[in-house]
């Protein structure tokens, strides 16, 4: 409102309170104590309480605007942030998304993942096509982490929604699969679970952390068959995985055949002699067949190469290692990296 108009009408309010005020002369007695009492005119506690109705209810508008503007600052700080960068670099004649991609690691670093992804939804929506599929990535993992929570909070749709919006963002994201097979089992429906992990093995890739739990599916079932169709199947899709090839003889060992796994072991040998978990598996095998001296060696050996008895991973984008599969690299906080 302009200045001038506001004093117009605050002096025409006031000529209007004064001609009031001529015309009802009246006054009434307020008593403010046992002995102290004032004669008001009518027209000031009229304007008075006016006043004061109004003053009260724009202290309580200011309350409940200050109230919803603390709640709302969060997310609105991120895209306010994402869309302010965003303005300046369309204006720059050859944007760079620098300043996005430092608010992404920064509220990644601190897991604050739903703030993380309104700025990685803007990062992908202004990628350029050399750096789309590393936004997509980035974006994927985004949505990865907040399933996460959500199924550490028995949130099961809105784990299997983030899940699904990973695997979109792209298609080859291995954790989401294992994911969301999980929170389709942890909700109580094996079967979704199931077809969620034979599907990702079967046109994504046989990766172990798959098969494993396929495998667990056909064990509670009483399939061993199918256990050791799982793996050979796999191997002769992915046949210089040595990764496969030692889970098919843990399969063997676990269902006692033993010359069927030691066969499969002394394979891998060749090809990896120093693998502490092949060695502790020989070891057992021999153990149980009653060749104590034999089993003490593979034991020895076992126990010189030993970092740990799981099938050692390499990050393939830090090459870090991890002994068993995992999501994320520890070391470059990389998604879906982990080899076998």
């Amino acid at each position: 409102m302009p200045i001038r108009l506001g004093l117009l009408l605050a002096l025409a309010f006031g000529a209007f309170v004064a001609y009031l005020a001529a015309v009802n002369p009246g006054h009434i007695r307020v008593a403010v104590g046992p002995n102290l009492a004032y004669d008001l005119p009518l027209m000031v506690l009229v304007v008075g309480a006016f006043f004061a109705g109004a003053s009260l209810s724009l202290l309580v508008m200011l309350l409940r605007d200050v109230r919803r503007s603390v709640r709302e600052y969060r997310p609105a700080r991120a895209v306010r942030r994402a869309e302010g960068t965003g303005e300046l670099f369309q204006r720059e004649p050859e944007p760079r998304l620098a300043s996005l991609r430092a608010t992404r690691d920064l509220t990644a670093s601190t897991g604050s993942w739903a703030d993380a992804l309104e700025v990685q939804e803007r990062l992908v929506s202004l990628a350029g096509e050399g750096e789309r599929s590393a936004e997509l990535g980035w974006l994927a993992g985004i949505h990865y982490e907040l399933g996460k929570a959500a199924l550490a909070g028995a949130r099961f749709a809105e784990a299997r929604r983030h899940f699904t919006e990973a695997l979109k963002a792209d298609r080859a994201f291995l954790p989401a699969y294992v994911a969301l097979g999980d929170a389709w089992e942890q909700s109580g429906d094996q079967r979704e679970a199931f077809r969620t992990w034979k599907r990702a093995a079967e046109e994504v890739a046989p990766a172990p952390v798959l098969l494993r739990r396929i495998e667990q599916v056909y064990r509670a079932e009483g399939r061993p068959t199918q256990m050791i169709a799982l793996y050979r199947d796999a191997l002769a899709r992915a046949p210089h995985e040595l990764a496969l090839a030692f889970s098919l003889g843990r399969v063997y060992f676990e269902l006692e055949m033993l010359d069927e796994a030691a066969d499969q072991f002394q394979k891998v040998e060749v090809q990896a002699p120093d693998l502490a978990p092949l060695h502790a598996f020989l070891g057992a095998i021999y153990e149980r067949r009653g060749q104590p001296a034999d089993a003490f060696e593979e034991y020895r050996r076992a126990l010189r190469l030993a970092r740990g008895f799981d099938w050692p991973h390499r990050c393939s984008a830090c090459g870090a290692e991890h002994t068993g599969w995992q999501d994320r690299c520890p070391r470059c906080g990389r998604w879906n990296t982990s080899k076998g």
